[in-house]
């Protein structure tokens, strides 16, 4: 081999590895999500079905942030905030792209949980992420000692004095401000507003201590609670109602009338992806209904699939559908980004219910 055709040689043998380097890194997706989301089965069918390889690190809201705003939004190709932590933290680092719609399909998405995240996640006229996993906090009651529980105020009955617990914490006043007719959410940027709101609540709060017979604020704690059948209603998260279910066959998770209230984890691409056609393939793999079936399966809460439920267990599946109907889905209450100053409200607001005698 001559000089001249050896280099030539070495230089094409040079781009071919460059490329072939190059196609191998664009080929793999690194997902920065939460525990549970995104199980070995699912990435193992991804990546047959596919051939991109799946990179997970596990992580949560503040840390998520601190990873994006460190490296200005490198480092991961598809990210998984809550809906309410985007538009906030976009706005004061830049740290994601927006959502190209085009690329999702929309069908495969509950249109209301698509509608609640667009509407949250939207920051300067442009949307920043796609709802995945979701879920409420709302009653957990014993259908047969706590029949009048249909509500968050209901917990304030006489009938079972003694015998209710929630949390001396923000979904409770905003539970509470939903069931007494007023809007929450909607007076969030006015906070003369807010506060009549929490004045109100904090009224029936103190007038409602003498039904609590403990403020949980563990989850363990309020079931052991439930399952001695010294609390028989009580304001929890759906997850845990259903557990209780398996236990005790009277006891599960509840909508309130209101609307329970909901959280969403979504996707969201951070803004120096470098793999952004595999993290769309990823959202629309795991939007189908049968693979969000497992996702439901190992993380223990739903997904904003359309249909999902229909392929989970036969016991989560009667439990999810009991629990919910269409009517109570578009009807949840999605938390949106929380304004500067009113946790400080709601703190003050919580403090005097808990001294009050």
């Amino acid at each position: 081999m001559n000089k001249r055709v050896k280099k030539g040689f070495i230089g094409a043998l040079a781009t071919t590895l460059l490329v072939s380097a190059t196609m191998a890194q664009a080929e793999t997706l690194r997902l920065l999500t939460w525990g549970g989301y995104a199980p070995q089965e699912v990435i193992e069918a991804f990546t047959k079905e596919t051939g991109i390889e799946v990179e997970v690190t596990k992580s949560n809201n503040e840390d998520m942030i601190s990873k994006l705003r460190a490296t200005g939004g490198s480092g991961f190709d598809l990210a998984q905030p809550s809906q309410d932590r985007i538009s906030s933290a976009q706005a004061d680092f830049n740290i994601y792209k927006p959502i190209d719609l085009n690329r999702i399909d929309a069908a495969q998405i509950i249109p209301s949980m698509l509608d609640a995240t667009k509407k949250s996640t939207t920051y300067d006229g442009q949307v920043y992420g796609i709802p995945h996993v979701w879920g409420t906090s709302g009653l957990v009651v014993n259908r047969k000692q706590a029949t009048m529980v249909e509500d968050y105020t209901d917990l304030c009955d006489p009938a079972i004095a003694g015998r209710v617990s929630y949390r001396l914490k923000r979904p409770t006043l905003i539970g509470f401000a939903y069931a007494m007719g007023e809007d929450p959410f909607a007076a969030y940027n006015d906070k003369a507003a807010y506060q009549q709101i929490l004045d109100k609540v904090e009224k029936q709060l103190v007038a409602c201590k003498g039904n609590v017979k403990a403020y949980w604020s563990g989850g363990d704690a309020l079931m052991n609670l439930v399952r001695s059948n010294e609390v028989v209603a009580a304001m929890a998260w759906d997850a845990g109602g259903w557990k209780l279910n398996n236990e005790i066959a009277d006891v599960t998770f509840v909508a309130p009338k209101s609307g329970a209230l909901g959280w969403i984890d979504t996707f969201a691409i951070p803004r120096k992806s470098k793999a952004e056609d595999a993290a769309y393939k990823w959202i629309n793999f795991v939007m189908r209904p049968e693979i969000a079936a497992k996702i439901t399966e190992s993380a223990g809460n739903f997904t904003a699939s359309n249909g999902g439920d229909e392929f989970v267990t036969a016991k989560l599946k009667a439990q999810f559908q009991e629990s919910f109907s269409k009517a109570d889905i578009d009807n949840i209450k999605w938390y949106p980004p929380v304004p500067p100053g009113l946790e400080e409200m709601e703190g003050k607001t919580l403090d005097r219910i808990k001294a009050a005698q």
